[in-house]
């Protein structure tokens, strides 16, 4: 199931989006910090655009300033209302983040959020948090593995 955002139609946001694709392109070119200033300069242009958001704390995170991409990544999903392809992107970012620091609760929340807008990555993410879903992937594999060897033992 994928939601429906309307456009943002803000002040700005054709500028903001211009600036955005140039740090993307700066990101992509490994200037990171480059990348960062024309993310802020777009979230200037248009203070409500959740991409610019979520966009700049990739770039953060990529230049190790975790917090302040979580903190974007926050309001990126403010900002989009918690729907659409921003907070999708901005809530597969976080779990990601938050997997990385052991706080798997969390990751598998924010997970399970943009499974439910869309992302497939996300709903691999929850089948693999789930420990019981492991457990019995672990069960199933074992199964498969006798029956392929001709082992009688399930």
């Amino acid at each position: 199931m994928t939601s429906f955002t309307a456009p943002i139609t803000a002040d700005g946001i054709e500028d903001s989006r211009r600036l955005e694709i140039e740090g993307i392109q700066l990101a992509e070119n490994g200037e990171h910090d480059q990348a960062i200033e024309k993310f802020n300069e777009a979230i200037q242009r248009c203070s409500v655009n959740p991409s610019a958001f979520n966009n700049r704390a990739q770039a953060l995170r990529l230049v190790g300033k975790v917090d302040d991409a979580l903190k974007d990544l926050d309001q990126a999903i403010t900002l989009s209302n918690g729907h659409g392809k921003s907070a999708c992107q901005a809530l597969v970012q976080r779990a990601l983040i938050h997997r990385l620091r052991g706080e798997n609760e969390s990751s598998r929340n924010d997970f399970q959020k943009a499974a439910e807008l869309g992302s497939s990555f996300a709903k691999m993410q929850v089948v693999a948090l789930n420990p019981y879903a492991a457990m019995c992937n672990k069960m199933l594999s074992e199964v498969f593995t006798n029956l392929k060897e001709g082992k009688n033992e399930y």
